[in-house]
């Protein structure tokens, strides 16, 4: 039944506690799964307190079991481990605060991690979250790479050394953070949305060394994978060793098998590109000095060949000139004086085809072969009567 209250009747708060823990005792024990953030359990005292949270996202509840309880499943709880806890919610209104009082703790063995990654193996995949189609391709040469990494990790070092050998004008955002326990989930996610936010990054790589199963877990944290999916920069996983395989390694645009895979994968080596381009400089240059004595040869070929046609068209010329020359001289004056003719003409140049046109005692011009002369008309010569002709 509803506590009635108003501004003018309010509820004291010793009224509002037991009311919340009259209604939170009514609630059953529940198994929880999670894992333990903090726990430090003190010699002697009858209860032991440890934080569980949730390895998805941050959210935590209280725990309080009995130290019996918990001494009989040690050494298995340590920070980082994930357990199943049979609890019951407990408010405590003395404190006004809330906890749950486990009754069953269980670590959770290899066997139970692995058959719940490969559930979300399958949740994901049904996504489409490890399609190719969703894979994109690196830069060639990257403006900037953007490294996330453990704090003074051998994997920053295998990827900064060997990157930088490759190509020594590569430059690096790098974000030192958790890689292991209860706070790599959230440290690694936020490094991942301050890189990918970076218009000068082109590439994220995600660095860790090899490890144990449980230490590699929050590289298959679903919180962490959808995070890459939806990364707008491509991702490069490079976490452990060539046999191990987070669900990272799926999501991510290209899976490194190793810190030092990845160095090799996200820029070009240096030495390679320049042998690359000196035996491109020389296949260019065997293919020209081939290129230009094919050239050389056929232009060779083509001036002999209009050499040899000019010639004929010259011989052939110089032929048709001496038989038109013939014709000419044929048709000439000149050849009709080379017969004994002459052509006469008067002394203004008119020439003479008439007998009539030259009175006697005038000059006229004789041109015969081999010169010219001058002659006068002299008179008729008298006719003797009685002659015969």
């Amino acid at each position: 039944m509803a506590f009635e209250s108003s501004p003018e009747k309010p509820a004291p708060v010793r009224t509002v506690s037991r009311m919340l823990s009259d209604w939170i005792g009514r609630l059953g024990p529940i198994w929880i799964d999670g894992q333990v953030a903090e726990f430090r359990p003190r010699p002697g005292a009858r209860n032991v307190y440890l934080i569980l949270r949730d390895p998805d996202v941050d959210m935590s509840l209280t725990v309080v079991a009995d130290a019996a309880l918990v001494g009989s499943v040690l050494p298995a709880i340590e920070a980082g481990q994930r357990v199943l806890v049979f609890a019951r919610p407990e408010f405590w209104s003395g404190r006004g605060s809330l906890q749950m009082r486990a009754k069953e703790i269980r670590p959770v063995g290899i066997g139970e991690l692995l058959a719940q990654l490969e559930r979300l193996k399958g949740i994901l995949a049904a996504e489409g979250l490890f399609s190719p189609a969703r894979k994109r391709p690196l830069p060639f040469i990257p403006n900037r790479v953007g490294l996330i990494c453990g704090r003074a990790s051998a994997a920053m070092t295998d990827v900064l050394v060997n990157a930088t050998e490759r190509w020594p004008a590569v430059q690096f955002e790098v974000r030192e953070v958790a890689v292991q326990g209860v706070a790599a989930v959230p440290a690694v996610t936020e490094a991942l949305a301050d890189l990918d936010a970076n218009p000068e990054v082109d590439v994220i790589v995600i660095a860790r060394g090899g490890g144990s199963v449980e230490d590699l877990l929050p590289f298959s944290n679903e919180t962490l994978v959808r995070a890459v999916a939806a990364c707008g920069t491509p991702v490069v996983s490079a976490i452990g060793h060539e046999q191990d395989s987070p669900l990272l390694d799926l999501v991510a645009d290209v899976r490194a098998s190793t810190p030092t895979d990845a160095a090799k994968r996200i820029v070009p080596s240096l030495r390679e590109q320049q042998e690359l381009v000196a035996g491109m400089r020389r296949r260019l240059t065997t293919q020209l000095a081939h290129r230009l004595d094919r050239e050389q040869a056929t232009l060779a070929d083509r001036q002999r060949r209009s050499s040899s046609l000019l010639r004929h068209l010259i011989e052939r010329s110089s032929s048709d000139v001496e038989h038109l020359a013939a014709r000419v001289r044929a048709l000439s004056p000149a050849a009709t004086l080379d017969r004994g003719y002459a052509i006469v003409t008067s002394t203004d140049g008119a020439i003479i085809r008439d007998e009539q046109q030259v009175a006697t005692g005038a000059a006229v011009r004789v041109r015969v072969a081999s010169g010219a002369f001058t002659a006068t008309r002299a008179p008729e010569p008298a006719t003797i009567k009685g002659s015969s002709t």
